[in-house]
């Protein structure tokens, strides 16, 4: 083959890898809020059949909720003297999900949904800070950080990274799980956390002795602190690699590069260093224009080479709404015009509200 040919036949095949992305992985994300899917080994089964009868493969499953495991957990019984939250002290759901789950061919994710928040609408932080008050994310007016209602510890304080990362290795070890995940608040802080002493005395030994900037959004201070999260990402994936190889990391943070201005999440570096198997991005819109810009923005954001990693979150359901039939058509057309062979949706319970979609074509598709 001449070399004239055989460049041309290079440019071939590399612009097919960029233009099809060769992934497979639609998925559901199942958690204990406005549902009662997990609260019983019967509730359990019925949705591993549902995820199967669609043609779902992955279920992540929320571990980790305001405060408390939803598996029992010897780390949360020894430094906060609740070893499972109440509501699933009956059984152990993870097991039971991972066993049913299996059984039908899925696979099962723990997702760390909550990562660094202690709690959600409690002002004072909930059980976590009311017994470690020096591990509250503390603003520039030296108030616990509190966004969107939820409530913050100090995602850059080695004892709380520690923590998170226990419970992982927990799970990890004691359970035949497929794979963890963080999501937009793990590894996050919101841009108005990084002023209590600590990290103020880290910065500025990095700074010559100088203060942080006052305004969060400075951007000099906004990348110190993503960098900051960024090595906290690697530890996570490099630890559980250790323990288990086959276990996969995924990340599903906010889309980019809101992430990074708003929950220091510089989740394409984390991808361009390997530090993740899979982002899936939260590309929740409500129009069809909308989902496709951000989902080609996002998409864009991908290191070369490493678009095949890409899967898109897809809003199914939060509070009253739905998307209509033929949105949620649009959306997954979307994605496989654009080579993408999967997404997850959030969340489980939105299954049932498009049950005839659901049923007739999206296997299909």
């Amino acid at each position: 083959m001449g070399k004239g040919i055989t460049f041309i036949w290079l440019l071939l095949v590399l612009s097919t890898v960029q233009n099809t992305y060769a992934q497979t992985g639609k998925g559901v994300w199942l958690t204990d809020v406005a549902s009662k899917a997990l609260d019983t080994p019967q509730g359990i089964r019925e949705a591993v059949l549902r995820c199967k009868a669609i043609g779902l493969e992955h279920i992540y499953v929320v571990v980790w909720n305001r405060g408390y495991t939803l598996y029992p957990s010897a780390i949360m019984e020894q430094r906060f003297g609740t070893k499972v939250a109440p509501r699933f002290s009956k059984f152990d759901m993870l097991s039971t999900l991972i066993q049913e789950a299996h059984q039908e061919g899925l696979k099962v994710h723990a997702w760390f949904e909550f990562g660094f928040s202690s709690s959600y609408q409690e002002e004072d932080g909930g059980h976590i800070l009311l017994k470690q008050p020096s591990w509250k994310a503390l603003d520039n007016q030296g108030k616990l950080v509190s966004k969107n209602g939820f409530q913050w510890m100090n995602a850059f304080l080695p004892e709380v990274q520690e923590f998170l990362l226990s419970l992982i290795v927990e799970v990890v070890e004691n359970y035949d799980i497929d794979g963890i995940q963080g999501d937009d608040r793990l590894p996050a802080n919101p841009s108005t956390a990084g002023y209590d002493p600590f990290t103020v005395e880290l910065y500025k030994k990095e700074h010559n002795d100088q203060l942080p900037p006052k305004d969060y959004r400075d951007s000099t201070w906004v990348d110190w602190r993503a960098k900051k999260l960024n090595l906290f990402a690697q530890k996570v994936f490099e630890t559980v690699k250790t323990v288990k190889p086959e276990v996969e990391v995924t990340m599903a943070p906010s889309i980019f590069p809101w992430s990074k201005e708003e929950y220091l999440q510089d989740w394409p570096t984390w991808v361009a260093k390997g530090w993740v198997d899979q982002i899936i991005p939260q590309v929740y819109r409500y129009d069809i224009q909308a989902y496709t810009t951000t989902l080609k923005t996002n998409l864009g954001f991908m290191p070369k080479g490493k678009e095949h990693l890409f899967v898109p979150g897809v809003l199914l359901k939060v509070d009253d709404y739905l998307p209509s039939e033929s949105f949620l058509e649009a959306m997954i057309g979307a994605n496989r015009e654009l080579g993408l062979e999967g997404e997850v949706f959030f969340f489980y319970e939105g299954l049932k509200g498009r049950e005839e979609f659901f049923s007739k074509k999206y296997s299909k598709m």
